[in-house]
This record gives C-alpha cells, sequence and structure tokens, in this order.
C-alpha cells in the first residue's frame, strides 16, 4: 500500500507561518515603540528648556510704556500665562493634531512656516550629500589603496581640516576668494540674485521647478547661487566621511579573506573594490546616517551665512527672538528625521550585512 508523503512547505513559507512575520512585527513594534518615546522625550525636554531658560516672548509685544496689566494681556493672549504643567498638556494635545501653534515672529502657523522653508534645505542639503558622499567615499577608498602616498597624506591634511575648522569661517573665506576678490561666483544673496524672480512653483527646489516650467533663464542663476554653500556643506559631509572609509578600507584589505582571494587569482581590482569595498562600508553607513540628518536639520549656521531662506535660518531667527513654538516646531522637526533616518539605517544594514539577516 503506497503511502503519500506530501512535501514540507517551502522555507519562505514556513517563516512566513510560523517564524519569520511574528519576530518582524515585534521587531517593527519595538522601534516604532522607542521611536515614539524619543520623540515624547525630546519634546518634553525642548518645552522645558525655553520655558526656563528662554527669554520673555512678551517683550517682543510689549512696548518700553506698557504696563504690568498690558503685559498680563499679552501673556494671557499667547498662553502663557498658566502654569507650566498646564501648559505641556495643551501642547502636547495641539501636537498630536499637528498643531504646533503659532509663530511670535511671522504670526503664522509654524506648520505652515516650516513647510514652506523645508524645500530650500532639502535642495542645498541634497547637493551637499550628493558631492560630499561620492568625494568622502572616493577619496577615502582610495587612500586606503594607495596608504602612505602623496595622495594620501594630501587628503588626510584634507579632512583633518575639513573636521577641525568651523564651517561658518570656511564660508565666509570662500565668500572673500570666489565673491569678492576673484568675482567668480555670486555673493550671499540666497537662492537667487537680488531682482531674479523664482520660478513658478511645482516642487519648491528651484531648478526643478526652472526646467519643468520652462524658466530655464532661472535655473543657472539658481544654480550658481548653490556652488559655495554646497561646496561648504559638502566639505563637512566628505571629511568624516572620507576618514572612516579609509580606515574601514585599510582594515578590510589586510583581511584574511582578501589575501585568500588574491591567492585564488582574482584580480587586484575586483578583490579592492567588490569584496573589501562591500565591507568597509557597513561602518561608513552608520556615519552616512548621521550626516544625512545632520545636513537636512543642522545647516543653522551655513544658512545664515549665506542668506539661504532654508529651515536652519528659521531656527536661528526664532532662537535670537525667543519664538518658543517656532524653536519647539524646529525641534521636532529635526528629532523625527533623526529617528525616521535611524530606523532606515537598520533596514540598510539588513541587507549590507548577511550577518543580520540570518
Amino acid at each position: 500500500m503506497a503511502v503519500e508523503i506530501s512535501a514540507p512547505p517551502p522555507r519562505s513559507l514556513r517563516s512566513l507561518r510560523g517564524i519569520a512575520v511574528p519576530k518582524f512585527v515585534s521587531v517593527i513594534g519595538r522601534r516604532v515603540l522607542a521611536a515614539m518615546l524619543v520623540i515624547w522625550g525630546v519634546v518634553t525636554l525642548t518645552f522645558l528648556l525655553t520655558r526656563v531658560f528662554g527669554g520673555d516672548p512678551v517683550n517682543l509685544f510689549a512696548q518700553p510704556t506698557s504696563t504690568a496689566a498690558d503685559r498680563e494681556a499679552i501673556r494671557q493672549r499667547l498662553g502663557l500665562a498658566d502654569p507650566i504643567p498646564v501648559q505641556y498638556v495643551h501642547y502636547l494635545r495641539d501636537v498630536i493634531h499637528g498643531n504646533l501653534g503659532t509663530s511670535y515672529m511671522t504670526f503664522r502657523p509654524v506648520t505652515a512656516d516650516l513647510l514652506n522653508r523645508v524645500p530650500a534645505t532639502a535642495e542645498l542639503a541634497v547637493g551637499a550629500l550628493i558631492f560630499g558622499v561620492t568625494a568622502g567615499v572616493a577619496v577615502g577608498v582610495l587612500s586606503a589603496v594607495f596608504e602612505g602616498s602623496i595622495f594620501d597624506r594630501a587628503s588626510r591634511i584634507l579632512t583633518s581640516a575639513g573636521l577641525a575648522l568651523p564651517q561658518f569661517w570656511v564660508a565666509l573665506m570662500l565668500i572673500v576668494i570666489f565673491f569678492d576678490r576673484l568675482h567668480v561666483l555670486p555673493g550671499p544673496t540666497g537662492r537667487l540674485p537680488i531682482g531674479t524672480l523664482p520660478p513658478p512653483k511645482v516642487t519648491g527646489f528651484y531648478l526643478i521647478d526652472s526646467i519643468v516650467t520652462g524658466h530655464l533663464s532661472t535655473f543657472w542663476p539658481a544654480l550658481r547661487q548653490l556652488i559655495l554653500p554646497v561646496l561648504v556643506l559638502g566639505y563637512g559631509v566628505a571629511s568624516p566621511l572620507a576618514r572612516g572609509a579609509r580606515a574601514s578600507m585599510i582594515l578590510a584589505l589586510k583581511a584574511d579573506y582578501v589575501r585568500s582571494a588574491r591567492a585564488l587569482g582574482l584580480s587586484r581590482a575586483r578583490t579592492w573594490f567588490v569584496y573589501a569595498f562591500r565591507n568597509a562600508m557597513l561602518p561608513v553607513i552608520t556615519m552616512f546616517a548621521g550626516t544625512v540628518a545632520w545636513t537636512f536639520s543642522g545647516t543653522v549656521l551655513i544658512e545664515g551665512v549665506f542668506g539661504w531662506p532654508g529651515v536652519g535660518q528659521y531656527a536661528l531667527s526664532s532662537l535670537e527672538n525667543s519664538d518658543f513654538p517656532a524653536i519647539q516646531g524646529f525641534v521636532l522637526y529635526a528629532s523625527i528625521l533623526y529617528v525616521i533616518v535611524y530606523q532606515l539605517l537598520d533596514i540598510a544594514y539588513t541587507f549590507a550585512d548577511p550577518r543580520i539577516r540570518s
């Protein structure tokens, strides 16, 4: 009598039924919960610091001749007359509903101000990341491959300077050289030269909008305005990436599997740029995640130097004027950005490192 034995389900199906899906959902759930706790902690800390150590925003609206009653009325209008715990509860309620308050400077919703300024910061950040990551990884890998050469020594000097020199000083020096002395690049007048009208808004990126809408006469001025800030910000991005890529690549090139690959007859270029490069990039991915978040949220001084109307300049103006809602909105924007970037980093590690997948 023949006995039929059903074939076991494929390994992928077994994983989906009993192992992979529950574990995956559990991991994602823990990460989301941890991210929410981080954001809540940042919001709470920022709220307390702005209330305790920040200046009194009533001074922005009170006249020199204002009486105590006038100042109290202003405080009532701004919602600052309630006790701190009550203000905190109201603020959390508004944040949950997507209301970040009204800016004391612009009298507009903070959410609208941030959304209007994010494209300017994003255009600058994307350009800096493309330049910085490409240059940093290339320089780091080549420095490791040609360790001890003149190129390696020169690159180490440049990357050390990029880590040591203040970025605002580098920006000022480039403005002096290329704008004031050589007259080959435009000055720090923002995203466009004075008197130039922006293209019709589609994405908020002037380069893209000028092409999409056919305003090519705006494309080149906008591109020229980007060169100096992208160089400065990209230099700050490239320096740590280059040093990290160099150190990781040197370790990878001295590993046993590289020597074994060479002994088996694999070409030097294939051994360097396929096997060693992939393993060397794992630590660089971690540095890249922090760099992305810093580039999008930490361009305060660069935007201030170049008059760039982005999120960084908005945060700087808010600090100078004790604009509590705007400061808290910027910090919330930055914290969410960092959380998202590092969550994506975990996913990138899963694809890059087979040990994590196993």
